[in-house]
């Protein structure tokens, strides 16, 4: 899976620094230096450009400069969450040296409450303006990583002081492997050299840009390992930390939660998944096409067994266009010849009629018949005759209709298929 690692610069602490002329970071005026790796792995390109002008990737995320994150070393809280960052708050009141309302703070991967966890704190009205200025160009930043972390195995990094290649006034970040933390300070002061004795120069992990591996070497008399920036960016994606953590948590809706849901489907990770989901659907077509082949096959063998039957039953019958209806016509000539009555005669309707016929009741005035629906007159029946008329020829598979002083009696089947 691709990613594009964008380096955000250091947040300038001089006011008239801080923004351009338009109140937007420098940044989104001089544009970003960026880290693009195809594999998540190694470096594949790397520059500066406008954020609009990036290249794609699957993965965006940002990293912080060392200057940008303090860290604190606390007990978490058993606290809800919609309060715990209150109550973190609360806690580093005394450490934090601004507002608690311009403080962003980010707990450490898998923090658990009543345990000793890091905490790492920036500058929340910076680092917000300068996720909006990325997103406004269209990128969905989808985490923000520190360049360092407080870990197990102690480490130290030099870099320059200002990134304009000036070597004379190197810095270290020095990482700590017990609660002493990080600590960034410059190699022509006293205090880095103070505080190297109590880490092992041996079993430290030591790195440096190009351009002060030179002057780190002298400095530490060991040799270091050579970590461009690009290189160090990309070391911190394989991280677990996030620190858009609370407030300032990606909000994953509508089209971005499809969008992000979309890319992460399309990533090298979730191949086997595709292939297994391409398979089943393959598998799906074919199963419903041969099972619809199989349906009209049925279909195809029961209409020529109609037909086969209506043949050797009426061997008069020549075309056969529905078999069924065909069939039942014949029949009931066959017994209109014999004299027989049917369902759907008058005999039967009126013989029908006759047995519910209510009590008190005259004999009917008037009638029409039409095959298999008998009409009545029935002047004068009230609701309730009515609903006993109909309740009692009901069982026997008749439907009764009344409207205008009429009643309908037909078989139940028949109405409803003209209805």
């Amino acid at each position: 899976m691709s990613v594009l690692v964008i380096l955000l610069p250091p947040r300038a602490r001089l006011s008239a620094r801080a923004a351009s002329t338009d109140g937007a970071p420098p940044a989104a005026v001089e544009g970003y230096s960026y880290v693009l790796s195809t594999d998540g792995l190694q470096v594949s390109s790397h520059g500066r450009a406008q954020p609009s002008l990036m290249p794609r990737a699957d993965s965006v995320v940002a990293v912080l400069a060392d200057s940008d994150v303090s860290w604190q070393r606390l007990t978490l809280p058993k606290a809800p969450a919609a309060r715990l960052r209150a109550a973190l708050g609360g806690l580093l009141e005394e450490q934090l040296l601004e507002d608690d309302e311009a403080v962003h703070l980010a707990l450490a991967p898998g923090a658990q409450a009543g345990s000793a966890v890091w905490v790492a704190a920036m500058h929340k009205p910076w680092l917000r303006g300068e996720l909006e200025s990325l997103e406004k160009s269209g990128l969905s930043i989808e985490r923000v990583l520190p360049s360092s972390w407080p870990g197990d195995t102690p480490q130290g990094h030099f870099s320059e002081a200002d990134g304009a290649g000036n070597t004379g006034n190197a810095r270290i970040m020095l990482c700590h492997a017990d609660e002493q933390g990080l600590n960034l300070l410059r190699l022509d002061g006293s205090l880095a050299r103070a505080l190297l004795p109590q880490m092992s120069v041996q079993s430290t992990l030591w790195t440096a840009e190009p351009a002060v591996a030179a002057p780190a070497e002298r400095w530490l008399g060991a040799s270091v390992r050579v970590q461009t920036q690009a290189e160090r960016a990309l070391q911190s994606v394989r991280s677990l930390w996030n620190l858009r953590q609370f407030d300032l948590a990606p909000r994953r809706r509508g089209t971005r939660a499809l969008r992000n849901a979309l890319r992460q489907l399309r990533s090298p990770a979730w191949r086997p998944v595709r292939f297994g989901l391409a398979t089943l659907l393959v598998l799906q077509l074919v199963g419903l096409n041969a099972w619809a082949w199989h349906q009209r096959q049925t279909l195809a063998e029961l209409r020529l067994s109609q037909e086969r039957l209506l043949r050797s039953t009426f061997p008069e019958v020549r075309a056969v266009l529905d078999a069924p209806l065909q069939m039942q016509r014949a029949t009931e000539m066959l017994r209109a010849a014999a004299g027989q009555t049917g369902d759907n005669d008058l005999e039967a309707l009126l013989g029908a009629a006759a047995s519910a016929w209510p009590e008190g009741q005259g004999p009917v005035q008037t009638l029409r018949f039409e095959p298999g629906r008998l009409t009545l007159a029935a002047p004068g029946w009230s609701e309730q005759q009515l609903t006993q008329f109909r309740e009692r020829l009901r069982p026997g598979g008749w439907a009764v209709e009344s409207a205008e002083g009429r009643i309908s009696l037909s078989r139940a089947a028949a109405s409803g298929a003209r209805s």
